[in-house]
């Protein structure tokens, strides 16, 4: 007996209704509703191993913000999330960030590393910590 699966697809605005259907060993054996190629693979993979960008914050230490943000510099399996999580929770950098920084190399072993995308300058003298200086 196969298993259909419904999904929306995320990889564009359009938000494809996608519907996949995988035979009785799980194997994909046919996809629709999807306009592109992007939507088509993003369903397969879906199905049979999901996979995730992590966005989260890491803390600055010296910084004119408290926190920089960061993500995963690629997909890594959704059921490693909170692992991924719990390893970002533990780190600290020191100011200044900038954009692209790696603030964690290969991040639960699955090579992938966490990466700034934002700057954070280092607090200037007198300057509260965490305070905006916009």
């Amino acid at each position: 007996m196969s298993k259909v699966t419904e999904l929306t697809c995320i990889r564009c605005p359009i938000g494809c209704a996608i519907t996949v259907t995988q035979d009785d060993e799980g194997k994909v054996t046919e996809i629709t509703g999807n306009s592109c190629q992007n939507g088509y693979l993003y369903a397969g993979n879906e199905v049979t191993n999901p996979t995730r960008i992590v966005t989260s914050t890491v803390r600055v230490d010296g910084g004119e913000l408290p926190v920089v943000s960061v993500k995963t510099s690629g997909d890594i399996p959704k059921g490693r999330m909170f692992d991924c999580m719990k390893a970002i929770n533990k780190v600290h950098v020191k100011a200044p960030v900038s954009i692209g920084d790696v603030v964690l190399k290969d991040v639960l072993g699955l090579g992938v590393d966490i990466v700034a995308t934002k700057n954070v300058g280092a607090r200037r003298q007198g300057q509260a910590e965490g305070a905006d200086i916009g």
